[in-house]
């Protein structure tokens, strides 16, 4: 690109106005900006771009074309999860969550912001009755950042490095957590049993150096933890914390990780109210008792109820402020980060919409209807599932027996309009379903991996006597 091109997409490339700049900041060239950046990182060429489309029509004509490419799961019938679901989401959550002085207020102060502090500490409020906890934060950016911000903590009082992973992780989790927290914590990885935690080996391994006990559950391949309280008890005969990182889409029906020891619970709500969007909207909470010891070290936003000057009346600011980056600055514990409070506001609306009622009712309706999964897939020949673990929304199976490979069925299946799940080895797949996929859905994916697993077994059979 040469330097009389001026980009119709990019304000300030014509020649002049980019001399006017370099002029400002006393700069030869732009390629004083990235004197620190390494020759060996540099691409040393200009970017293999198209040519841009000048006429709006044209430009708006081509994205459109992309767009049309995607194909969403509500057009498709999608047995995929892993991180994202497909949940129904109420009319009642969009309306609200459009309305202009929330899907605008990205930030703001409690003398001009009322109405948002408000419906996010209702948010809290509710999110804090499902988890049995007492605290719970405003969203951070996502529940990857929320169980990096969860372990922290947890180095951050103790004063250790070592963090004990008892749980099969989400690949894309445990590389952002990583990423996040391998300065100031080393993990250490305790090899699973029949899909969830060896107690007994977590314990083995807990010593005076021990941060936490990181616990998934469900994991990522969606089996539930039966033993929490034991890991519990083990964790803080050691002075180590449990962090239980989660979905709370199931505590209508299950044991909330608080109510059996955990002094961290942390995960994502999308599953609350949130579109799969080809990706997600995406938030993180963070839950803990009403213990100084843990609220003084979330750095996230937190609103309450406060008292004004007319008697008798309560308004809605942040809490215990100083604890925040946004006090300290770069003397912080650490960072705010970005704040999904939209999102916040949305799950609130969900929960308040569902109830205690409706919740216990969604968490019955997803283990019957994991099980039935199961159960239908397994009694394929050759197919097995991947442990004895009770499940919630996701498991996998294992195809080996049927002379069938993971990748080989989603192609397959996908020329049938169908997503059977995501490919997790050879011969796994990991299977997700939600009160959006019903009986004859399952029995659909049932049928036709089925139709799969005996065309292999003829096919076997036919070679063999030849």
């Amino acid at each position: 690109m040469t330097d009389t091109f001026v980009h119709p997409y990019i304000p300030n490339t014509a020649p002049a106005t980019k001399q006017a700049m370099l002029d400002a900041v006393g700069a030869a060239s732009i390629d004083e900006f990235y004197a620190d950046v390494p020759a060996d990182l540099r691409l040393g060429r200009a970017l293999d771009l198209p040519a841009p489309l000048v006429a709006e029509q044209d430009l708006a004509g081509h994205v459109r074309g992309l767009l049309g490419k995607n194909r969403s799961t509500d057009e498709r019938l999608s047995f995929l999860g892993h991180g994202t679901y497909h949940h129904y989401v109420p009319a009642v959550v969009d309306e609200v969550i459009n309305r202009s002085e929330f899907l605008t207020a990205y930030a703001g102060e409690p003398y001009e912001d009322h109405g948002r502090f408000q419906a996010l500490f209702q948010y809290q409020s509710l999110m804090a009755e499902l988890l049995a906890m007492d605290v719970v934060n405003v969203p951070t950016y996502d529940g990857y950042q929320a169980t990096a911000t969860g372990l922290s903590m947890a180095g951050r009082m103790t004063g250790r490095r070592r963090v004990l992973v008892a749980s099969d992780v989400l690949p894309a989790k445990l590389s952002k957590v990583t990423d996040f927290v391998r300065v100031h914590l080393d993990l250490e990885f305790v090899p699973t049993v029949n899909g969830t935690a060896d107690a007994s080996a977590v314990a083995a391994r807990l010593d005076d150096d021990v941060a936490a006990v990181w616990v998934e559950t469900p994991s990522v391949t969606g089996a539930l933890e039966t033993r929490l309280r034991e890991l519990a008890d083990a964790a803080h005969a050691a002075g180590a914390v449990l962090v239980v990182g989660t979905d709370p889409i199931g505590y209508g029906v299950l044991t909330p990780p608080a109510e059996q020891g955990a002094d961290i619970v942390c995960g994502d709500i999308q599953s609350l109210g949130l579109h799969q969007w080809f990706g997600g909207a995406h938030g993180g909470f963070i839950a803990v008792n009403d213990d100084p010891k843990f609220i003084m070290e979330m750095p996230s936003r937190l609103f309450g109820l406060a008292t004004t000057d007319v008697p008798g009346e309560v308004g809605f600011g942040d809490v215990a402020y100083d604890r925040t980056s946004f006090a300290h600055r770069e003397e912080g514990k650490e960072w705010v980060g970005t704040a999904a409070a939209l999102w916040g506001i949305a799950a609130g609306v969900y929960l308040a919409l569902m109830g205690p009622q409706g919740m216990r009712e969604l968490g019955e309706l997803l283990l019957a209807r994991t099980r039935y999964a199961q159960q239908r897939l397994a009694a394929i020949p050759g197919v097995a599932l991947g442990d004895g673990a009770l499940h919630l929304r996701e498991f996998t199976v294992d195809l080996a027996g049927a002379g069938l490979t993971a990748h080989g069925v989603v192609e397959s299946l996908r020329r049938q309009g169908i997503e059977p799940g995501v490919v997790v080895g050879e011969h796994r797949l990991l299977v997700c379903v939600t009160e959006m996929t019903g009986q004859a859905a399952i029995d659909r994916l049932a049928a036709a991996i089925g139709a799969l697993a005996e065309a292999s077994t003829l096919n076997t059979t036919q070679e063999d006597r030849a």
